[in-house]
């Protein structure tokens, strides 16, 4: 686990979530799961930081 709080999965490549949050700069007010009725807070925040360090920008947002 990375820092004792996510799982080493989650941080090692781009899923599809973690694009579209990239995408719309982690604004939750735009995030397709925000009306999921969730029970807990979003993290991925956090996750996005962590996988722009491991691996980098996603290259769809290369220039």
């Amino acid at each position: 686990m990375i820092n004792d709080v996510f799982s080493e999965s989650i941080t090692k490549s781009w899923t599809e979530q973690a694009l579209e949050c990239y995408s719309i700069k982690c604004d939750c007010s735009k995030c397709s799961l925000r009306n999921g009725g969730y029970s807990f807070k979003c993290q991925m925040p956090k996750v996005i930081d962590i996988l722009v360090n491991v691996a980098g920008v996603p290259k769809i947002f290369v220039v």
